[in-house]
């Protein structure tokens, strides 16, 4: 039997990938939202009562997120603004884990991890694969944002325990992050490294480096920081991260088109 119009129409319209097509751009975007996150987290927290600041990341996070779902293909401002608010509750999921119940960030990491590699695992056995070319369908698009959060909370947790607990200090962590982050990159583009596994990989680095650099900019020298202060890194962060998003969502030139994703 012949499939009517609108069902045809309906299908064609969810073919379209909610997620962008993986550019430059895209990475120098994911580094800067997580170095604003890091430290607007940090100044929420001594800026007001550290639970209201938790409840108000938590809102925010999930009023993206129903944005998010709500748009049925990828709008770059709405996307960024979803990792954005990634970024600051993850970081603020560490931290309470940390902070308020005293779990050390060699635990939490760990903690991270197997909560990351469980969504791997469940995603792919229940999906079959875990490209991001192939998130056009509800439950798809939650196990991706499911995962972000877990890289997120396991970026800032190791980043905080190489700099705090392995006392390498924030420049020194962003370092070692970077030449990590470098291991994907280089692998895939020079050796055929798994583009799936690259990606991933270099996704869950890109937050210890954002992260990294950003709190040794804002932090105070007696903690191994430049002591420009949250608030100020956190505006100068937020001012080029609109500039790239504008861009991208004026110039679309992230979005993945149709062809790649009936390929996927």
């Amino acid at each position: 039997m012949n499939k009517s119009l609108s069902a045809i129409m309906s299908e064609d319209h969810d073919l379209f990938t909610k997620v962008p097509e993986i550019t430059a751009l895209f990475w120098i975007t994911k580094v800067l939202t997580t170095g604003m996150g890091e430290v607007f987290s940090d100044f929420l927290v001594t800026q007001m009562n550290p639970v209201i600041a938790v409840l108000l990341g938590g809102a925010g996070l999930l009023a993206a997120i129903a944005l998010q779902f709500f748009v049925r293909r990828y709008i770059a401002w709405i996307y960024w603004l979803v990792v954005v608010m990634v970024s600051i509750f993850g970081t603020m999921a560490a931290d309470v884990l940390h902070i308020v119940i005293g779990v050390p960030y060699f635990v939490s990491t760990i903690f991270f991890a197997i909560i990351l590699a469980v969504v791997f695992t469940v995603w792919l056995r229940v999906e079959k694969t875990l490209s991001i070319h192939s998130v056009f369908t509800f439950r798809r698009e939650a196990f991706y944002w499911m995962t972000v959060l877990g890289t997120f909370a396991l970026g800032t947790a190791s980043g905080d325990m190489t700099a705090t607990t392995m006392h390498l200090g924030y420049f020194s962590s962003g370092i070692l992050f970077s030449l990590l982050l470098a291991v994907p990159a280089i692998g895939y583009w020079k050796f055929g490294m798994n583009p799936i596994l690259s990606f991933w990989f270099a996704y869950v680095m890109t937050r210890p480096v954002g992260a990294s650099f950003s709190d040794w900019l804002s932090k105070p020298h007696s903690l191994g920081g430049v002591g420009l202060g949250d608030g100020l890194v956190s505006l100068v962060l937020t001012i080029i991260i609109i500039i790239l998003v504008g861009y991208l969502q004026i110039t679309k030139i992230d979005a993945q088109n149709r062809t790649a994703v009936h390929a996927h």
